[in-house]
């Protein structure tokens, strides 16, 4: 196995940067699936619960993130809001890509 690359050369912007380009993978898939309000409506449901799990860990200590922004919002880092997002849009994208109703159809 070869030697990753060293993406934190984008210093505090790292994990911002990371979110926006697997959002932009995860929003493109939605797209080609027909299936963007479907999954925003998923995403604002599952959105509460990620929240305060999200919260709930980093109050308590269980993990760091070190290259962010320091930009908090509600109590937990901007990169982490934007997480709770991109994580389920990924997964539902890539969902409705194999599983769609119909593959390639761009209707809602």
């Amino acid at each position: 196995m070869g030697v990753l690359p060293d993406i934190g050369v984008f210093g505090p912007y790292t994990y911002l940067v990371t979110e926006v380009v697997w959002g932009a993978v995860a929003i493109a898939l939605l797209w080609r699936a027909g299936a963007l309000r479907r999954a925003a409506t998923t995403i604002a449901v599952l959105y509460p619960i990620a929240y305060v799990w999200d919260w709930y860990t980093l109050t308590v200590g269980i993990f760091a993130i070190t290259l962010r922004t320091g930009v908090d919002f509600l109590g937990i880092p901007i990169e982490e809001h934007i997480f709770i997002v991109v994580v389920p849009a990924l997964v539902l994208g890539i969902h409705e890509n194999v599983h769609g109703r119909s593959s390639g159809s761009n209707s809602e």
